[in-house]
């Protein structure tokens, strides 16, 4: 699986972005989708996860304000981003995880994109 994470930029406080992850090699309604973020000098953070194309799971700090979906004709998953904050700043990541069992631990995630930045200026 190979994936390729784009739409980060720079944004002001309570704006809005969306990332999207393009896949090849396996279909993202079968596979958990989910998406990463790692801001400097803290550890990778989970932030939101789409389960086999259906149901969601999201960090409680984006309940809300952030949406996790996904396009099966582009094979494609998003990450709608709203009433962004400073603190949102960070790179993010798109992941793939093969496994039957779903988890927010990014150790089980098989696949990684390459991060796109995200900043939110105050």
């Amino acid at each position: 699986v190979q994936l390729q994470a784009f739409g980060g930029g720079l944004v002001q406080a309570g704006g809005s972005l969306r990332l999207s992850c393009a896949a090849s090699g396996r279909t993202v309604s079968t596979i958990n989708m989910g998406w990463f973020r790692q801001a400097p000098g803290k550890e990778r953070e989970f932030v939101a996860a789409l389960r086999r194309g259906s149901s969601t799971d999201y960090v409680d700090s984006v309940k809300g304000r952030f949406t996790i979906s996904g396009d099966n004709a582009k094979n494609t998953v998003y990450l709608q981003m709203n009433s962004l904050k400073p603190e949102d700043t960070a790179v993010y990541y798109c992941a793939a995880d093969r496994s039957t069992y779903y988890s927010r631990n990014s150790r089980n995630y098989d696949y990684w994109g390459q991060g796109t930045q995200v900043t939110v200026s105050s």
